[in-house]
């Protein structure tokens, strides 16, 4: 077993980690309270930025697991915060939804179709022809291109849904310029966190399901990395990449004291 002790806070992925498919998985909600008691510093983590932390915390709750929204870290919130780096009360043409505009709206960002600053691209169900025209024709005129998360599919009960990386493709394909993507498995999604809870690197853990997004962007942050077997990631998948985590356990459970 890998030393855990000097880890003081923790990051957790929420699908395939705390839940799947609307159901909570074994020790999650004990790896909560458990967090919650000792006064352990923890966010959970999604690149989905449709909702709110509000809404995912009311969602967590009916699966049983007890997360207040101020515990909840999405891609739109990382994204806002980079934003609100780069260019404090800019404004821009948001295609998402109120995961999104919310995130902007609370840092003070003008959302508008009239020369923005940048064009946000982020997880919707409600793309069409002539949002997407404009979001090209915006970004040909000069908008910078920003996306939430490069996940290119995302899962339904009938399959795969297209997701925020098969729509960037299809604007980098139309205008030529490819977003700075700010979720995983970019490491800035990690620091953004770490900087909400006050935590430090060498003292945070990250627990995720997936080699290719949390078990990276963990690595290249320079945080102890757990992936759990909950999820996507087996044996075959672990030794498609040539880095390893610092843990392998087959579900939160393996965390309780």
């Amino acid at each position: 077993m890998a030393d855990r002790s000097n880890i003081k806070s923790w990051l957790t992925d929420m699908d395939g980690v705390l839940v799947h498919e609307g159901q909570a998985l074994p020790g999650a909600a004990q790896l909560i309270k458990q967090w919650q008691d000792s006064e352990t510093p923890f966010l959970v983590l999604t690149n989905n930025s449709i909702y709110t932390p509000r809404d995912l915390s009311a969602r967590l709750r009916a699966t049983g697991l007890d997360v207040p929204e101020d515990r909840i870290w999405t891609s739109a919130l990382a994204t806002a915060a980079f934003l609100h780096k780069q260019k404090p009360y800019g404004s821009a043409f948001v295609i998402g939804e109120a995961g999104m505009t919310t995130a902007l709206h609370e840092i003070g960002y003008v959302q508008t179709d009239s020369n923005p600053d940048y064009v946000v691209l982020g997880e919707s169900r409600n793309f069409n022809f002539d949002i997407l025209t404009k979001a090209i024709r915006l970004i040909n005129n000069g908008a910078r291109f920003i996306a939430t998360n490069p996940d290119a599919t995302g899962p339904s009960a009938e399959g795969v849904l297209p997701a925020t990386g098969s729509v960037a493709a299809l604007i980098t394909k139309a205008t030529g310029r490819e977003p700075y993507i700010v979720g995983k498995p970019n490491p800035m999604m990690f620091r953004s966190a770490m900087n909400k809870i006050s935590a430090h690197s060498e003292s945070t853990g990250m627990i995720g399901d997936r080699m290719d997004t949390d078990v990276v962007a963990g690595i290249e942050a320079g945080l102890h990395t757990v992936l759990v077997l909950t999820g996507i990631a087996d044996d075959n998948e672990i030794s498609k990449y040539p880095f390893r985590p610092t843990e392998i356990l087959n579900s939160v459970a393996d965390l309780l004291d």
